[in-house]
């Protein structure tokens, strides 16, 4: 199982990493476990300055932007 954890207030940005995240890992036909980590010193924890934040399998993989569907795959293929 993937272990993915979007990290952020809930800033629009957020929300759409969180959905986007969804999408795929349903498109992929995955078994991930997806979380929103919404606490500050969760996200500072990971070094992660700028929100939204993807984490994949404790690896941080994007700060700060909404990677396209395309970009999400690969990071996921990566951490599989």
């Amino acid at each position: 199982m993937v272990e993915i954890k979007v990290l952020g207030t809930g800033c629009p940005k957020c929300k759409a990493l969180y959905k986007s995240v969804s999408e795929v890992v349903s498109e992929m036909g995955i078994d991930a476990d997806i979380k929103k980590i919404e606490q500050i010193n969760e996200i500072v924890a990971y070094g992660v300055m700028l929100t939204p934040g993807l984490v994949i399998n404790g690896k941080v993989k994007a700060t700060g932007k909404v990677p396209g569907k395309t970009e999400l795959k690969k990071h996921i293929d990566s951490e599989m």
